[in-house]
């Protein structure tokens, strides 16, 4: 199975401009960190667009849904920003039904060290292998289909929408179900 990562920019390839003090994209890192986390699943790297996802608008989640119809592969990852990923997951959401696609970011850029990246790029390649067709997203060891994910902008950390209750019920038995602490919720 060869599985396809689309890169789109975000956190994830961030770099830090020593002379200007800012974050900025240079190249993408992924290549670099499936060598370093000895990834040995077959797949194919297209760079889609480097852009902060604050920065993307309708012609650029065009642009990744076209990238998504137009790959061979069923099964796909998508790098993104952090800060737009749960709305481009609802855009993509209703319009695919045939691939797996996991999206999947960063909160601190990869060049920074100690970056959540390389976790999550290694639970989205593992996730995409095994997940009916869908959109999802993998942020944090935690699995969120595209239409029950929020992110907690104050805490810093993906939930889902759904409250805990109602996890259980009859409606949701066919979903892929969370757990989290208490106050995930």
């Amino acid at each position: 199975m060869k599985l396809a990562i689309l890169v789109t920019g975000g956190t994830f390839d961030k770099e830090y401009n020593k002379l200007t003090g800012r974050l900025h994209f240079r190249r993408t890192h992924v290549p670099e960190m499936l060598s370093l986390g000895r990834c040995r699943v077959k797949t194919r790297l297209h760079a889609v667009m480097m852009k902060d996802s604050l920065a993307m608008n309708a012609n650029d989640r065009q642009r990744i849904l076209r990238a998504c119809r137009n790959a061979p592969e069923s099964r796909i990852v998508i790098t993104h920003g952090t800060d737009t990923m749960e709305k481009t997951a609802r855009f993509l959401g209703p319009k695919i039904n045939n691939k797996t696609i996991v999206l999947t970011g960063a909160m601190v850029p990869y060049r920074f060290g100690s970056s959540d990246g390389m976790f999550n790029l290694g639970a989205a390649i593992a996730l995409a292998q095994v997940l009916p067709p869908g959109v999802f997203v993998a942020m944090n060891g935690r699995c969120f289909r595209w239409d029950q994910v929020t992110k907690n902008r104050r805490r810093g950390y993906f939930r889902t929408k759904i409250p805990c209750g109602l996890r259980a019920s009859a409606h949701n038995r066919k979903q892929i179900k969370t757990k989290g602490k208490k106050g995930d919720q």
